[in-house]
């Protein structure tokens, strides 16, 4: 692609809600924690620099999805996905997209207390998309801990600089 030319398939909005199927691995370390949309494009447009803030209700964050605790995102059924995001976009991404894209998420903060929940999703969500993503998830936390063990024996060698 050339000078202002922007590859979609690339784009956090695109990878989170269009794509039905697996994040590319080289991409989900550059998603961050965004499960939903994105609005990065957003704050770096020279046209919104002028923009002010609204206190139009419409464009306020409904309350309970605006940063919500991820970890029990996982454990959510059908019924509850439904009924939690009832009347919102993120139906658009369906249970399975939108626990694709909490498994990225925690993958990405390498939080341990995530392990129980990717495990369980691993082992017992009936979507093969969500599991692929938990078990990338597991492995990202699990290189972590290797990193941190293998500085903390670096650590504690008694070598002097």
């Amino acid at each position: 692609m050339g000078p202002y030319a922007l590859d979609a398939r690339k784009c956090i909005s695109y990878l989170t809600i269009e794509l039905k199927g697996p994040i590319p691995r080289g991409m989900r370390p550059l998603m961050g924690t965004h499960i939903f949309g994105c609005d990065i494009c957003q704050d770096v447009c020279p046209y919104n620099t002028k923009c002010r803030p609204t206190n139009e209700a419409a464009f306020q964050p409904r309350r309970g999805l605006h940063a919500p605790e991820l970890i029990p995102l996982l454990q959510l059924t059908e019924e509850e996905f439904k009924a939690r995001f009832h009347g919102s976009p993120i139906l658009r991404a369906k249970r399975r997209g939108f626990l694709r894209n909490v498994c990225v998420a925690l993958g990405n903060l390498r939080r341990p207390e995530a392990v129980p929940a990717l495990a369980e999703a691993l082992a017992g969500d009936p979507e093969p998309l969500v599991r692929v993503h938990a078990a990338w998830a597991l492995g990202a936390l699990e290189a972590q801990t290797r990193r941190r063990r293998s500085t903390r024996r670096l650590d504690t060698s008694g070598m002097q600089w």
